[in-house]
């Protein structure tokens, strides 16, 4: 009996990978064509009933036929699954959505230097999310072109030229949909402290911030224009923010951002090890 022939392969199967592939699915891609490896029973079970592809507890030689692995295991798991993966996947471009983890790690314990590291965010299981993107130098611009196409399915996309920056986009998109639901989240209890209920708030909330970043988004003005047409001077959003400043606000935010971005170049110290 032959061996199956597959053309890309994720070695795990969880929410980024699933969005990954839903998104190949809507794009033509044959579920016949992807792999999954996960040891979870359950996971593969998922896989297989809502999407339809194959999915092993461990690797083997159907391995061999793939040109894209796409690494999507927790970054203190990739040791391991590197350790039994990579004699099946020398021929592969390597994708990685795992956080933290180096290319240059990455490429030592594979045996290959053609790696594309992925800075993703959650929003891409709703077709929505932006990805940051390095590749290694030998990369080719044809496989840059493939891992653009594949991610398009998940939202946007941007390439850094160093990987470094890759810690600032973590710090930003990566980590930042937690930050709008952190403010989300404080919209809604401001609501309920003016006495709406929890619904209407939520509602409210919401709608907002959607119709907001669409308005920045199709307007060709920057952000602080934008927020001064809705500010007049001894008015309701100028209290608002008048608040917000005195509290400082804007900079306690700015150096989340850099505490984010700091931790981030920390787990790359600590999984490359």
């Amino acid at each position: 009996m032959s061996t199956p022939s597959f053309d890309i392969a994720f070695i795990g199967g969880g929410n980024m990978a699933t969005a990954i592939i839903g998104g190949l699915l809507r794009q033509g891609r044959a579920a016949s064509s992807i792999l999954v490896i996960d040891p979870s029973e359950d996971q593969r079970l998922r896989l297989q009933q809502t999407l339809g592809v194959t999915a092993l507890p461990s690797p083997d030689a159907a391995l061999t036929t793939v040109s894209t692995v796409v690494w999507a295991v927790k970054p203190q798991q990739f040791k391991d699954a590197a350790a039994v993966c990579a004699t099946h996947t020398g021929q592969a471009l390597h994708y990685s959505v795992m956080a933290g983890l180096r290319t240059t790690d990455m490429a030592r314990l594979l045996g290959t230097p053609r790696v594309v590291r992925a800075m993703p965010n959650t929003p891409a299981l709703v077709g929505q999310g932006i990805t940051g993107l390095f590749a290694r130098p030998e990369v080719s611009e044809t496989e840059k072109q493939a891992v653009q196409d594949m991610v398009a399915t998940t939202g946007q996309w941007l390439w850094v030229k160093q990987e470094s920056d890759l810690d600032a986009v973590t710090a930003l998109s990566g980590s930042g949909p937690a930050y709008v639901f952190y403010f989300i989240e404080a919209m809604v209890q401001a609501a309920a402290d003016m006495g709406l209920d929890a619904e209407q708030g939520r509602a409210l909330a919401l709608a907002t911030f959607a119709g907001a970043t669409t308005l920045a988004a199709q307007s060709t003005e920057a952000p602080s224009v934008l927020r001064e047409r809705v500010t007049s001077k001894g008015g309701t959003t100028y209290a608002a923010l008048s608040s917000l400043e005195a509290s400082g606000v804007k900079a306690a935010f700015v150096s989340a951002m850099r505490a984010a971005q700091k931790r981030a170049g920390e787990l790359g110290d600590e999984f490359g090890r």
